[in-house]
């Protein structure tokens, strides 16, 4: 996988995140950058955690799925990145509450819960002999913090009107992404 396959599916994942920190941004009265701060490190570090531990399980089981795995990876590829299409294309602007003080506990719940799809994305690391996945889940987790810190920012200063169109693009590249490793691997240049 290269570089820029892997950035991809990193802005990709961090986009549910993204969409989250820009709620947790509407809802300062004023820009909390100790708390953006915080929030990105939530979602950065839960974001980089679930490939891991995905890619764990997947190479445990490799053996059992290694001759289907370019259609495991889309499949896999293609049910997030449509999830969160059609997720974006439900959702309304709300307006949220305001809050002044982080609650740890929503916002571990939060960061488990847009990181869900990134376990997935790690069995399909196990599937591809030639990701190094240290670099994978180290560049996920970074550009998840550098995204859901301009988040927080963005949704602070601009308001709702990105958050849908930032996951439904998250989940264009996600299925993007997912055809590619199909292609290549049924034209043989896997």
């Amino acid at each position: 996988m290269s570089l820029w396959e892997l950035v991809l599916i990193a802005v990709g994942l961090s986009m549910d995140a993204f969409a989250v920190a820009v709620c947790k941004g509407l809802s300062m009265k004023k820009p909390n950058y100790g708390q953006g701060a915080l929030i990105a490190l939530f979602f950065g570090t839960f974001q980089a955690l679930m490939p891991l531990i995905g890619w764990a399980l997947g190479m445990r089981f490799i053996k059992y799925i290694s001759a289907y795995d370019h259609w495991t990876a889309f499949a896999l590829l293609a049910l997030i990145g449509g999830k969160m299409m059609i997720e974006a294309s439900k959702k309304t602007d709300e307006e949220p509450e305001s809050f002044d003080k982080l609650n740890i506990r929503e916002l571990f719940l939060l960061a488990a819960a847009t990181s869900i799809d990134a376990l997935a994305v790690g069995v399909t690391f196990a599937l591809l002999p030639d990701t190094d996945i240290w670099a994978s889940v180290s560049l996920i987790g970074a550009i998840t913090f550098l995204l859901s810190f301009a988040g927080v920012v963005i949704g602070n200063r601009f308001g709702s009107k990105y958050k849908n169109r930032a996951e439904l693009f998250g989940g264009l590249i996600l299925v993007a992404i997912g055809l590619k490793i199909l292609i290549e691997h049924l034209s043989g240049k896997a």
